[in-house]
């Protein structure tokens, strides 16, 4: 029986969709280096339960609409799709899994994929042929929660089921604007400081570090003020399973200040 990884993407701004760079250059080779999964989980930054009256819930709709959460961007990003079927058996299998350990999750009909899970699969997987759920975070949560809340989805693994945390492993607008940083301008040292530490500490096997890295790593504070955008981080590390094992698969930036590193785990 083959066994998928968990991973965790950074998705970077949407721009990624249309503008080169190595990060853009990299999701589009993954998916061929993947086992074909029949479908995919997307625990997304972007979808988050602290601002639905504290309800965790997971799309349930069998062909969820493409959300474009942003703006100023050209006509030509509002004007794409992702078109991938919905999976409401495999929603369901997720509400029984979470409920088993506790957590409070319900399905929802209607809500889409917003720019976190459709930006990234547009590049992975550009034929939009593999059914797609989206689950939310908690940004009021934990860390520990998010972690506990990947180890409940771990079984999906084996059962072709790709669970993707899409985040940023840095994420800091305010900076980001004001800097105002070509496409290809490197990584400063406070963004690099953060993206090492925490790639050390994955390798060392440190959870409890990586966990706290906001708290603990160097600049982590600059690289995540707040923390929606690294949660998804600590879900898709739950989901590897034990023993603990992590890869960091790409490291780059974009924009200078958006660091861009893929992990998988398991």
């Amino acid at each position: 029986m083959r066994r998928l990884p968990s991973l965790f993407l950074s998705h970077g701004s949407p721009m990624m969709a249309l503008e080169p760079s190595p990060a853009r250059t990299f999701l589009a080779g993954l998916g061929a280096q993947l086992p074909r999964p029949r479908a995919i989980l997307v625990v997304s930054a972007h979808h988050d339960a602290a601002y639905q009256g504290g309800r965790a819930t997971v799309t349930a709709s069998p062909a969820p609409p493409t959300i474009h959460d942003f703006g100023g961007f050209p006509d030509e990003l509002f004007a794409m799709r992702y078109p991938a079927p919905g999976d409401p058996l495999l929603a369901a299998r997720i509400v029984e899994l979470l409920a088993s350990h506790g957590l409070a999750v319900t399905a929802d009909p209607e809500r889409g994929l917003d720019h976190g899970a459709w930006v990234p699969l547009s590049l992975i997987y550009p034929e939009a042929d593999i059914p797609v759920v989206q689950l939310s975070i908690a940004s009021n949560a934990s860390p520990e929660w998010h972690y506990a809340l990947g180890q409940a989805l771990a079984p999906l693994r084996d059962e072709d089921v790709l669970v993707v945390g899409s985040g940023s492993i840095t994420h800091n607008l305010r900076a980001l604007f004001a800097a105002r940083l070509p496409i290809d301008a490197p990584a400063p040292a406070w963004v690099t400081d953060f993206t090492d530490w925490v790639a050390d500490r994955m390798t060392a096997g440190a959870i409890g570090d990586v966990l706290h890295s906001v708290e603990r790593a160097p600049h982590g504070t600059d690289n995540h003020p707040t923390p929606d955008h690294i949660l998804p981080l600590f879900v898709a590390m739950g989901a590897g399973g034990a023993p603990f094992k992590a890869e960091r698969l790409h490291h780059s930036a974009t924009y200078g200040l958006l660091a861009m590193d893929v992990y998988a785990f398991g």
